[in-house]
């Protein structure tokens, strides 16, 4: 029977084979199996091992990881969308295939996570909350003392032609500036130009299901890294901090990680801003408290105003999370999406509540509704 499961399991043979009066093989394999906690992969993935006898056969013992042709939940995935043809990158300037698309191994975006970025949606034609985007990567740039080798508006157009080049009208774009090459010492100083990357693609963060059902979540061990240290508003290429929530998160089967900061609020999730609604007010972390100023969080400010369903930023405890009504979570990739259930308790009735529902319909139609014109 083949090994199955959410978590992969590691097998050793612990005796030999032994061959009996008759010369024929006869062995007992005993296996040691312990769980692999650096990684779990999805349900169906299987073992193969075989042992080969005296004579030369082969005996299967355990199946070995293959994939499956079942569908999977995306819980974990958090990846880009194939897209049916090979991408366009902008790149320092000029658009190359996407295998054309390197950077230097002395990049400091690559040897330190020495950068900047932005994940942009676009919509029916329109980028959404472009000039948003642009202020916060400017503003992140200026933080670390990064020089974008570009003006504002030659970077809005670079990112509108790559989206044509790839002719897309909903999808993602990443954003990145990186220190640039240098050498192998820390120092930025050696890094003389900044490197500009742009990818426009189609994502797919969670199933549909899942924004019609909601997410578990799971509080990490990983606190989140507080201002002293290295500021949450810069949005940059050393996603380190969330990385480790993220592996918590996979670990425990969950779709999601609050991370709490030093004082034990919760700050935020590995990539979006956390949201309460009790007894019909939303409440959410400040800034202060280690979150992102979220894009999206913004238009959920937006939306509430719009609905007339007061809103306060406050300090947010786990507690807070267990009782509350509904839950709901936002952030560029995400969109807005609603939690059911935070470490085992179910939030409210188990499903996503009414005020989450009208909150995420009013942002799907705003989404739609303009942005900056791509095909203008």
């Amino acid at each position: 029977m083949p090994l199955r499961g959410r978590q992969t399991f590691c097998a050793a043979i612990v005796d030999s084979a032994e061959c009996n009066s008759a010369g024929q093989t006869d062995w007992k394999s005993v296996f040691r199996l312990k769980s692999c906690l650096n990684c779990r992969p999805n349900i169906g993935d299987f073992f193969v091992l075989t042992k080969t006898t005296a004579d030369g056969d082969s005996t299967t013992l355990v199946e070995e990881p293959r994939k499956t042709t079942r569908g999977v939940k995306p819980a974990n995935e958090s990846g880009l969308a194939k897209t049916a043809k090979p991408l366009t990158i902008f790149l320092d300037g000029e658009f190359v295939p996407e295998e054309d698309a390197k950077v230097s191994v002395f990049d400091h975006g690559l040897l330190y996570g020495d950068g900047i970025f932005e994940g942009i949606r676009f919509y029916n034609g329109g980028v959404f909350r472009l000039e948003e985007h642009l202020e916060r990567l400017w503003d992140s740039a200026r933080s670390i003392c990064l020089e974008v080798p570009m003006s504002r508006s030659e970077m809005t157009e670079a990112l509108l032609e790559t989206i044509r080049k790839n002719d897309l009208r909903d999808g993602y774009i990443r954003l990145i500036v990186t220190r640039g090459v240098g050498n192998l010492g820390l120092n930025p100083a050696q890094c003389k130009r900044p490197s500009v990357i742009i990818i426009a693609t189609t994502i797919a963060l969670y199933s549909k299901e899942m924004y019609q059902n909601g997410l578990t979540v799971v509080t990490v061990a990983t606190r989140r890294t507080g201002p002293g240290a290295l500021n949450p508003a810069v949005k940059s290429l050393n996603y380190l901090n969330n990385v480790m929530a993220r592996i918590e998160a996979n670990l425990s089967g969950a779709d999601e990680a609050l991370m709490l900061n030093d004082q034990g609020c919760i700050a935020e999730c590995t990539a979006d801003n956390v949201f309460v609604i009790k007894r019909g007010e939303i409440f959410t972390p400040p800034i202060t408290a280690g979150a992102l100023r979220g894009i999206t969080r913004s238009v959920v400010f937006e939306i509430a105003a719009e609905l007339g369903i007061k809103i306060s930023e406050t300090d947010i405890s786990r507690h807070d999370v267990f009782i509350a009504d509904e839950c709901l979570l936002s952030g560029t990739a995400a969109e807005v999406v609603p939690v059911v259930k935070a470490d085992g308790r179910v939030i409210g009735t188990g499903k996503p509540g009414p005020i989450s529902l009208r909150m995420i319909a009013r942002f799907r139609e705003i989404t739609r509704e303009g942005g900056t014109p791509i095909y203008s």
